[in-house]
Protein backbone atom coordinates (compact mmCIF):
# COMPACT_ATOMS: atom_id res chain seq x y z
CA UNK A 1 0.00 0.00 0.00
CA UNK A 2 1.66 3.41 -0.88
CA UNK A 3 2.07 6.45 1.36
CA UNK A 4 -0.77 8.64 -0.08
CA UNK A 5 -3.69 5.24 0.50
CA UNK A 6 -2.56 4.83 3.92
CA UNK A 7 -2.97 8.80 4.28
CA UNK A 8 -6.07 9.04 2.39
CA UNK A 9 -7.68 5.80 4.59
CA UNK A 10 -7.22 7.57 7.57
CA UNK A 11 -7.71 11.22 6.81
CA UNK A 12 -11.29 9.14 5.71
CA UNK A 13 -11.24 7.87 9.33
CA UNK A 14 -11.04 10.58 11.30
CA UNK A 15 -13.43 12.39 9.04
CA UNK A 16 -16.33 9.78 9.70
CA UNK A 17 -15.29 10.01 13.35
CA UNK A 18 -16.01 13.94 12.91
CA UNK A 19 -18.63 13.59 11.17
CA UNK A 20 -19.71 10.80 14.00
CA UNK A 21 -18.88 13.23 16.88
CA UNK A 22 -21.02 16.17 15.31
CA UNK A 23 -24.11 13.83 15.10
CA UNK A 24 -23.75 12.65 18.86
CA UNK A 25 -23.20 16.37 19.62
CA UNK A 26 -26.27 17.20 17.65
CA UNK A 27 -28.64 14.54 19.57
CA UNK A 28 -27.71 15.67 22.87
CA UNK A 29 -27.94 19.57 22.09
CA UNK A 30 -31.93 18.42 20.96
CA UNK A 31 -32.21 16.50 24.16
CA UNK A 32 -30.98 19.00 26.72
CA UNK A 33 -33.32 21.62 24.52
CA UNK A 34 -36.28 19.44 25.06
CA UNK A 35 -35.61 18.95 28.82
CA UNK A 36 -35.00 22.94 28.99
CA UNK A 37 -38.42 23.20 27.11
CA UNK A 38 -40.20 21.06 29.93
CA UNK A 39 -39.06 22.42 32.96
CA UNK A 40 -36.67 19.80 33.61
CA UNK A 41 -33.86 22.63 34.81
CA UNK A 42 -36.49 24.28 37.02
CA UNK A 43 -35.08 23.22 40.49
CA UNK A 44 -37.19 25.58 42.22
CA UNK A 45 -40.17 23.19 41.10
CA UNK A 46 -38.70 20.46 42.35
CA UNK A 47 -37.92 22.13 45.93
CA UNK A 48 -41.72 23.14 46.01
CA UNK A 49 -42.97 19.62 45.18
CA UNK A 50 -40.70 17.86 47.86
CA UNK A 51 -43.49 18.36 50.38
CA UNK A 52 -46.54 16.83 48.38
CA UNK A 53 -44.49 13.78 47.49
CA UNK A 54 -43.38 13.64 50.97
CA UNK A 55 -46.92 13.50 51.66
CA UNK A 56 -48.41 11.74 49.10
CA UNK A 57 -45.69 8.93 49.98
CA UNK A 58 -47.00 8.97 53.54
CA UNK A 59 -50.53 7.88 52.52
CA UNK A 60 -49.33 5.37 50.39
CA UNK A 61 -47.20 3.27 52.59
CA UNK A 62 -47.73 0.74 54.18
CA UNK A 63 -50.43 -0.62 51.12
CA UNK A 64 -53.56 -1.35 52.16
CA UNK A 65 -54.77 -5.05 50.75
CA UNK A 66 -58.08 -4.94 52.86
CA UNK A 67 -60.18 -5.40 49.61
CA UNK A 68 -58.11 -7.47 47.18
CA UNK A 69 -60.78 -9.95 46.71
CA UNK A 70 -62.43 -7.41 44.30
CA UNK A 71 -59.21 -6.77 42.10
CA UNK A 72 -58.99 -10.95 41.22
CA UNK A 73 -61.92 -10.27 38.57
CA UNK A 74 -60.30 -6.67 37.42
CA UNK A 75 -56.95 -8.48 37.03
CA UNK A 76 -58.67 -11.36 35.18
CA UNK A 77 -60.31 -9.23 32.76
CA UNK A 78 -57.14 -7.30 32.47
CA UNK A 79 -55.41 -10.50 31.22
CA UNK A 80 -58.21 -11.01 28.64
CA UNK A 81 -58.03 -7.98 27.13
CA UNK A 82 -54.28 -7.72 26.72
CA UNK A 83 -54.56 -11.59 24.60
CA UNK A 84 -57.93 -11.14 22.68
CA UNK A 85 -56.10 -7.22 22.09
CA UNK A 86 -52.82 -9.53 20.91
CA UNK A 87 -54.94 -11.55 18.73
CA UNK A 88 -57.08 -9.21 16.87
CA UNK A 89 -53.88 -7.48 16.64
CA UNK A 90 -51.93 -9.94 14.83
CA UNK A 91 -55.29 -10.99 12.53
CA UNK A 92 -55.55 -7.58 11.40
CA UNK A 93 -51.60 -7.03 10.94
CA UNK A 94 -50.40 -9.93 8.98
CA UNK A 95 -52.84 -8.91 5.67
CA UNK A 96 -51.87 -5.32 6.14
CA UNK A 97 -47.90 -6.02 6.61
CA UNK A 98 -48.18 -8.16 3.01
CA UNK A 99 -49.61 -5.12 1.64
CA UNK A 100 -46.88 -2.86 2.82
CA UNK A 101 -43.87 -4.93 1.90
CA UNK A 102 -42.28 -3.88 -1.38
CA UNK A 103 -41.72 -7.42 -2.06
CA UNK A 104 -45.17 -8.76 -1.29
CA UNK A 105 -47.37 -5.67 -2.14
CA UNK A 106 -49.72 -5.97 -5.51
CA UNK A 107 -48.09 -2.33 -6.82
CA UNK A 108 -46.70 0.39 -4.97
CA UNK A 109 -49.74 2.41 -4.63
CA UNK A 110 -51.04 -0.02 -2.87
CA UNK A 111 -48.00 -0.42 -0.42
CA UNK A 112 -48.05 3.40 0.35
CA UNK A 113 -51.60 3.27 1.22
CA UNK A 114 -51.23 0.57 3.81
CA UNK A 115 -48.34 2.48 5.04
CA UNK A 116 -51.27 5.68 5.49
CA UNK A 117 -53.53 3.58 7.35
CA UNK A 118 -50.93 2.05 9.67
CA UNK A 119 -49.47 5.58 10.18
CA UNK A 120 -52.94 6.82 10.73
CA UNK A 121 -53.54 3.82 12.96
CA UNK A 122 -50.30 4.58 14.80
CA UNK A 123 -50.78 8.36 15.36
CA UNK A 124 -54.02 8.01 17.80
CA UNK A 125 -53.10 6.97 21.30
CA UNK A 126 -54.87 3.72 22.69
CA UNK A 127 -56.26 5.87 25.66
CA UNK A 128 -58.01 8.43 23.15
CA UNK A 129 -59.31 4.99 20.90
CA UNK A 130 -60.75 3.76 24.70
CA UNK A 131 -63.01 7.13 24.53
CA UNK A 132 -63.91 6.84 21.25
CA UNK A 133 -64.77 3.14 21.56
CA UNK A 134 -66.49 3.45 25.32
CA UNK A 135 -68.77 6.09 23.41
CA UNK A 136 -69.63 3.80 20.74
CA UNK A 137 -70.09 0.28 22.32
CA UNK A 138 -70.49 1.52 26.01
CA UNK A 139 -68.48 0.11 28.84
CA UNK A 140 -66.73 -2.84 29.72
CA UNK A 141 -63.70 -4.70 28.00
CA UNK A 142 -64.52 -4.74 24.32
CA UNK A 143 -63.64 -1.13 23.95
CA UNK A 144 -60.57 -1.52 25.66
CA UNK A 145 -59.74 -4.77 22.92
CA UNK A 146 -60.67 -2.79 20.07
CA UNK A 147 -58.80 0.50 21.19
CA UNK A 148 -55.74 -1.66 21.99
CA UNK A 149 -55.49 -3.71 18.24
CA UNK A 150 -56.43 -1.08 16.70
CA UNK A 151 -53.34 0.98 17.96
CA UNK A 152 -51.59 -1.91 18.01
CA UNK A 153 -51.70 -2.93 14.48
CA UNK A 154 -50.55 0.47 13.27
CA UNK A 155 -47.01 -0.79 15.31
CA UNK A 156 -46.90 -4.10 14.57
CA UNK A 157 -47.75 -4.48 11.02
CA UNK A 158 -44.69 -1.77 11.07
CA UNK A 159 -42.49 -4.47 12.22
CA UNK A 160 -44.15 -7.44 10.34
CA UNK A 161 -43.65 -5.44 7.13
CA UNK A 162 -40.44 -4.60 7.59
CA UNK A 163 -39.00 -8.00 8.61
CA UNK A 164 -40.94 -9.40 6.10
CA UNK A 165 -38.98 -6.62 3.56
CA UNK A 166 -35.50 -7.77 4.67
CA UNK A 167 -36.39 -11.63 4.09
CA UNK A 168 -33.78 -13.85 1.37
CA UNK A 169 -35.45 -13.02 -2.06
CA UNK A 170 -34.04 -16.15 -3.28
CA UNK A 171 -36.86 -18.62 -2.07
CA UNK A 172 -39.35 -15.79 -3.85
CA UNK A 173 -38.02 -16.04 -6.72
CA UNK A 174 -37.69 -19.85 -7.04
CA UNK A 175 -41.42 -19.95 -5.68
CA UNK A 176 -41.99 -18.16 -8.72
CA UNK A 177 -40.09 -19.94 -11.42
CA UNK A 178 -41.94 -23.03 -10.39
CA UNK A 179 -45.23 -21.14 -11.32
CA UNK A 180 -46.04 -20.63 -7.77
CA UNK A 181 -49.28 -18.33 -7.11
CA UNK A 182 -48.73 -15.16 -5.05
CA UNK A 183 -50.52 -16.41 -2.26
CA UNK A 184 -48.31 -19.51 -2.51
CA UNK A 185 -45.01 -17.42 -2.73
CA UNK A 186 -45.87 -15.83 0.80
CA UNK A 187 -47.15 -19.15 2.77
CA UNK A 188 -44.13 -21.14 1.77
CA UNK A 189 -41.90 -18.55 0.54
CA UNK A 190 -41.91 -15.85 2.89
CA UNK A 191 -43.65 -16.81 6.23
CA UNK A 192 -41.58 -19.88 7.12
CA UNK A 193 -38.44 -17.17 7.16
CA UNK A 194 -40.22 -14.32 9.08
CA UNK A 195 -42.08 -16.40 11.43
CA UNK A 196 -39.66 -16.43 14.88
CA UNK A 197 -39.65 -12.35 13.97
CA UNK A 198 -43.44 -12.30 13.78
CA UNK A 199 -43.59 -14.23 17.33
CA UNK A 200 -40.96 -12.35 18.90
CA UNK A 201 -42.62 -8.81 17.83
CA UNK A 202 -46.35 -10.25 18.65
CA UNK A 203 -44.99 -11.49 22.36
CA UNK A 204 -43.56 -8.21 22.94
CA UNK A 205 -46.97 -6.60 22.20
CA UNK A 206 -48.57 -8.76 24.46
CA UNK A 207 -46.06 -7.99 27.21
CA UNK A 208 -47.16 -4.08 26.37
CA UNK A 209 -50.54 -4.65 25.94
CA UNK A 210 -50.91 -6.34 29.67
CA UNK A 211 -49.77 -2.94 30.82
CA UNK A 212 -51.72 -0.70 28.76
CA UNK A 213 -55.01 -2.50 29.50
CA UNK A 214 -54.10 -1.65 33.28
CA UNK A 215 -54.41 1.76 31.82
CA UNK A 216 -57.58 1.39 29.96
CA UNK A 217 -59.96 0.90 32.79
CA UNK A 218 -59.53 4.56 33.66
CA UNK A 219 -61.53 5.56 30.60
CA UNK A 220 -63.82 3.27 31.69
CA UNK A 221 -62.93 0.24 29.39
CA UNK A 222 -62.77 -2.52 32.74
CA UNK A 223 -60.07 -4.10 34.24
CA UNK A 224 -57.92 -3.30 37.37
CA UNK A 225 -57.74 0.42 35.80
CA UNK A 226 -60.77 0.89 36.39
CA UNK A 227 -60.36 -0.32 40.51
CA UNK A 228 -56.85 2.21 40.59
CA UNK A 229 -59.29 4.92 39.05
CA UNK A 230 -62.38 4.78 41.76
CA UNK A 231 -59.18 4.67 44.81
CA UNK A 232 -57.13 7.78 43.21
CA UNK A 233 -61.29 9.43 43.18
CA UNK A 234 -61.65 8.60 46.48
CA UNK A 235 -57.98 9.65 47.74
CA UNK A 236 -57.23 6.11 48.43
CA UNK A 237 -53.88 6.43 48.21
CA UNK A 238 -52.90 3.19 50.35
CA UNK A 239 -55.00 1.31 48.20
CA UNK A 240 -53.72 2.91 44.92
CA UNK A 241 -50.12 1.79 46.26
CA UNK A 242 -51.66 -2.06 46.64
CA UNK A 243 -53.50 -1.99 43.51
CA UNK A 244 -49.84 -0.99 41.86
CA UNK A 245 -48.09 -3.66 43.54
CA UNK A 246 -50.94 -5.98 42.48
CA UNK A 247 -50.18 -5.24 38.77
CA UNK A 248 -46.46 -4.99 39.03
CA UNK A 249 -46.74 -8.53 39.95
CA UNK A 250 -48.62 -9.26 37.23
CA UNK A 251 -46.75 -7.59 35.28
CA UNK A 252 -43.71 -9.81 36.10
CA UNK A 253 -45.27 -12.92 35.70
CA UNK A 254 -46.36 -11.79 32.64
CA UNK A 255 -42.96 -10.83 31.41
CA UNK A 256 -41.85 -14.27 32.92
CA UNK A 257 -44.30 -16.15 30.60
CA UNK A 258 -43.14 -14.29 27.72
CA UNK A 259 -39.15 -14.73 28.20
CA UNK A 260 -39.67 -18.25 28.65
CA UNK A 261 -41.98 -18.30 25.06
CA UNK A 262 -39.28 -16.54 23.45
CA UNK A 263 -36.75 -18.88 24.84
CA UNK A 264 -38.76 -21.71 23.45
CA UNK A 265 -39.08 -20.75 20.00
CA UNK A 266 -35.29 -20.11 19.82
Amino acid sequence: MTSAAFENIISRDKREQFIGLLNTAFVLLVCLVALYVTGFFDAQRFIEGAPAVKQLLSEMVPPNFDRWEHWVIPLRDTLAMSIAGTALTIVLSLPLALLAAPNTTPNPLVGRVARVILAAFRSVPEIILGILFVAAVGFGALPGVLALALHSTGMVAKFYAEAIEHVDPKPLEAAAAVGASRFQVITHAVLPQVLPQLADITIYRWEYHFRASAVMGIVGAGGIGFELMAALRLTKYDEVSAILLFILICVLVVDGIGSALRKHLK
